[in-house]
């Protein structure tokens, strides 16, 4: 017994020893809490309008070209097929209803290949003695004056329906409505291109603004894109631009009222402006407003409004003919016009398309000015529902 304890001794003395350096625990690791940074989200670039536009193409965007209800004229289809241009306007009258004009729009709109911008198809439905359109499908519209006397829900439902009419045959945009304050009932009667033909909504500005905003956003509601015209006002002029020259406004200020209609109704959703071939004394007394770069400083300026900007017509009216065809399209650009108007006689479109692609081609700051105008009604139309 005495041995077996003796030799025990050793054995406890290596346990006692093992068991202290048996080691202890690792520690936990503790974690921050501070959150890990979410990446940041790499913005999707915006698509540029322009992608794959030559500069020919852009210049064929910048025009609007006039073709016959009564048929399709030869240099707007070449001008549509070839040169790409902006739109095609209706000009005449027609009392073939809606599907003969549906039928010419197609015409047209089949040139347009796949991938293209859509084509604006205008005309002027604005009621009364301006009514392009008539026939089977269309109602008849009343003048401005008329309209005037409907309420503003009213005359907006009304329009809603003629737009409908309109985009049926086709159109898209319409050249209406007419902006123009006339002062009053007696001085109509000496304002040829207003008051003579009760296209005046009223007279004064918040009445003009709240009717043309009513026909306007009928217009729209019934899938037309409005046109307010005629910056900055024609309603106090003694002569008509379409069949004289030298006209010359001297009331309307860039402050004044007749602008101040414009603030009001180009809030109010997409349109087009556009701009007259009168001379304004007390804005810009050395050009007609369509090659004013200060009145269109007016436009972008004093109204904000950013949208496409067109002309009255720059083909036959007798208020440009001074100027070559020529030198009216590249002036228009210069003062900073998106849309060139050619309605009443296409044959001089040739030659304006061919300066305005040749000043671009030479000339890096209006290459520029093509280049944001283009982008403008490119814009507008991928806008459009």
């Amino acid at each position: 017994m005495r041995n077996i304890a003796r030799s025990t001794i050793p054995l406890l003395l290596i346990a006692v020893a093992l068991a202290g350096c048996v080691p202890e625990p690792a520690p936990v690791p503790t974690t921050s809490a501070t959150p890990t940074a979410s990446p940041t989200p790499t913005p999707t670039p915006t698509p540029d309008p322009l992608a794959g536009f030559s500069l020919a193409d852009k210049v064929g965007q910048m025009f609007m070209v006039g073709t016959s209800v009564g048929g399709a004229d030869p240099t707007t289809v070449a001008a549509v097929r070839d040169d790409h241009i902006g739109g095609v306007f209706l000009h005449g009258r027609s009392d073939a209803g809606i599907p003969a004009m549906a039928a010419l729009v197609g015409g047209f709109t089949s040139l347009v290949a796949a991938g293209r911008p859509e084509l604006w198809v205008a005309t002027d439905q604005e009621g009364g003695d301006v009514q392009v359109l008539s026939g089977p499908g269309f109602d008849g519209i009343p003048s401005a004056v008329d309209q005037g006397r409907q309420s503003d829900d009213d005359l907006r439902g009304n329009a809603a329906t003629w737009g409908g009419q309109l985009a049926q045959a086709g159109v898209n945009m319409n050249l209406a409505p007419v902006a123009d304050v006339v002062t009053s009932p007696e001085t109509a009667r000496s304002n040829p291109p207003i008051g003579q033909l009760d296209r005046e909504y009223g007279y004064d500005a918040a009445t003009v603004a709240a009717k043309a905003g009513a026909f306007a956003q009928g217009m729209r509601d019934g899938g037309v894109l409005p046109t307010f015209k005629h910056f900055p006002g024609l309603g106090h002029v003694g002569e008509n631009t379409d069949t004289a020259s030298g006209v010359t406004d001297d009331f309307v200020t860039a402050e004044g009222p007749d602008v101040g209609v414009y603030s009001t109704v180009v809030a109010q959703g997409p349109a087009v402006v556009m701009l007259s071939t009168a001379i304004y004394a007390k804005i810009d007394p050395s050009a007609p407003a369509a090659f004013s770069p200060t009145v269109v400083g007016v436009l972008r300026s004093t109204v904000g409004f950013d949208g496409v900007v067109t002309t009255d017509d720059l083909s036959a009216a007798q208020q440009v003919q001074q100027w070559s065809p020529a030198d009216r399209a590249t002036l228009a650009v210069e003062a900073g016009i998106d849309l060139l108007l050619v309605s009443a006689d296409p044959t001089v479109y040739p030659e304006m398309h061919q300066a305005v692609l040749t000043k671009a081609q030479a000339d890096p700051a209006f290459a520029a000015k093509v280049d944001a105008a283009a982008r403008r009604v490119v814009a507008q139309k991928a806008s459009m529902p």
